[in-house]
C-alpha cells in the first residue's frame, strides 16, 4: 500500500492510501525521493481557482467552454515535480534501469508505473545530486520563457517575479549574455535574486519600476521582460518598462480578471508584443529543434556543471506525511517560502 496527496476540496489537502500497481512488460516502477509542491500552478488547484475546475477545456477548439468542467475534487496525482529511483522492470530488457535516478511528473505519492521510453529519456545527469530532479519541470517552464524571449548578448532582461521559476529564468537569462533586474516584492527573493547575479533588483511596491528601469537605460527601456509571477499588476508594470516595439512574455498563470492591465496606455502607443509563453508548447521556429524534454533536461544539466544553482531555491523539506501543513503554509504564507519539497526517503 503506498501513500498519495489528495486535494479533497478547496483548501483541504489530505495523504490518503493507495494501491501500488507493478510494472507490466515495457514498463517501470519508480519509488519516489522527493516531490517539489508548485507554488503557482498547485496552489490554483488547492484554492480552487483553475480553469479546468471552473469550466470545460475542448481539446479540439483549445477553448474553455462554460457549461462543465473538465476536472474535479477530489484531485488525485496532481504534482508535477517529481524524482525518484527505478526498483523494478517489468520486462528483462529494462533491468538495467533498475537504479536509476529519473526526474519526471507523476503527482505527489510513494510510488508511480511508468513506460520504460518515458523514464529513459527523463534520467537525472550522471552526478546530479537527487533533490535536484524536482526542478526538472519548473526548469523546462523558465527555459521556455526564455527561448521565447529571444535574448542577444549585451541585452537589458527585466523579469518580474522571483519565486522559483522567476529565480531560474533570470539565471538562464544572464547565461544568454542579458543584463538582468529582477522586480518583487520580497526582500529576502531580490537578495537572493542578487547573489544569484542579478545585477539589480526593484521592489515594486516603493519603486516606479518602468521608470527606474527607463533611467537605467538611457530611456530606451528594457530590451525584453519576462513575467513569471502571475500578476496582472506585474503584466501591467511589464508593459509600461518594455521598450517600444519590444516585446514582453507573459510565463505566469494568471487568474481572474485582468482589470489593473490597461491597454489603452503603453501598450497601444509603444506597440508592445506580449507573448504568450506555457510549456505544452515551444516558440514555432523552434519546433524542429526544441520539446518540453529538452528544454527540462538541458537546466538539468546546467545544474550539474555548476552554471545554474537550483538546490538555493529550496526553503523547506518537509516528511511527505506533512503534505497538508506545507500547501497550507505556502497559501497563507507565500512570503516565507519558495520551493517547499515533500520527502519520502531521499534524505535517509
Amino acid at each position: 500500500m503506498g501513500r498519495l496527496v489528495r486535494i479533497a476540496a478547496p483548501r483541504e489537502a489530505l495523504v490518503v492510501d493507495v494501491d501500488e500497481p507493478e510494472p507490466g512488460p515495457g514498463e517501470v516502477r519508480i519509488e519516489t525521493l522527493y516531490s517539489g509542491i508548485s507554488a503557482g500552478t498547485e496552489l490554483t488547484a488547492y484554492r480552487g481557482s483553475n480553469p479546468y475546475l471552473n469550466s470545460e477545456w475542448d481539446p479540439q477548439r483549445r477553448l474553455f467552454v462554460a457549461g462543465g468542467t473538465t476536472q474535479s475534487y477530489p484531485l488525485d496525482g496532481w504534482g508535477y515535480e517529481e524524482v525518484g529511483r527505478v526498483v523494478a522492470a517489468g520486462s528483462a530488457d529494462d533491468e538495467d534501469l533498475v537504479g536509476q535516478l529519473v526526474w519526471g511528473s507523476w503527482g505527489h505519492r510513494t510510488s508511480a508505473v511508468r513506460p520504460t521510453a518515458y523514464v529513459r529519456s527523463r534520467l537525472l545527469p550522471e552526478g546530479a545530486r537527487p533533490l535536484t530532479g524536482v526542478f526538472g519541470k519548473i526548469g523546462g517552464i523558465a527555459m521556455n520563457a526564455v527561448l521565447d524571449a529571444d535574448i542577444h548578448v549585451g541585452e537589458d532582461v527585466v523579469v518580474f517575479g522571483a519565486g522559483v521559476p522567476g529565480q531560474i529564468t533570470g539565471q538562464l537569462a544572464r547565461l544568454n549574455g542579458g543584463r538582468v533586474t529582477v522586480v518583487d516584492p520580497v526582500e529576502p527573493r531580490r537578495r537572493l535574486a542578487e547573489r544569484l547575479g542579478a545585477v539589480r533588483t526593484l521592489d515594486p511596491t516603493t519603486e516606479d519600476v518602468a521608470r527606474a528601469v527607463r533611467d537605467a537605460t538611457d530611456h530606451r527601456g528594457a530590451d525584453v521582460v519576462i513575467e513569471m509571477s502571475g500578476s496582472y499588476h506585474a503584466l501591467h508594470e511589464a508593459v509600461r518598462t518594455v521598450a517600444y516595439s519590444s516585446k514582453v512574455v507573459a510565463a505566469g498563470f494568471f487568474q481572474g480578471p485582468a482589470e489593473p492591465v490597461r491597454l489603452g496606455d503603453e501598450f497601444h502607443h509603444n506597440r508592445v508584443n506580449i507573448v504568450g509563453s506555457q510549456i505544452s508548447g515551444v516558440a514555432p521556429h523552434l519546433q524542429h529543434r526544441w520539446d518540453e524534454v529538452r528544454m527540462s533536461t538541458t537546466v538539468l544539466e546546467l545544474e550539474r556543471n555548476g552554471q545554474l544553482d537550483l538546490e538555493a531555491l529550496v526553503t523547506h523539506v518537509v516528511d511527505a506525511e506533512e503534505a497538508p501543513h506545507a500547501f497550507a503554509m505556502l497559501d497563507e504564507h507565500p512570503q516565507d517560502a519558495m520551493q517547499v519539497v515533500l520527502d519520502y526517503g531521499g534524505g535517509r
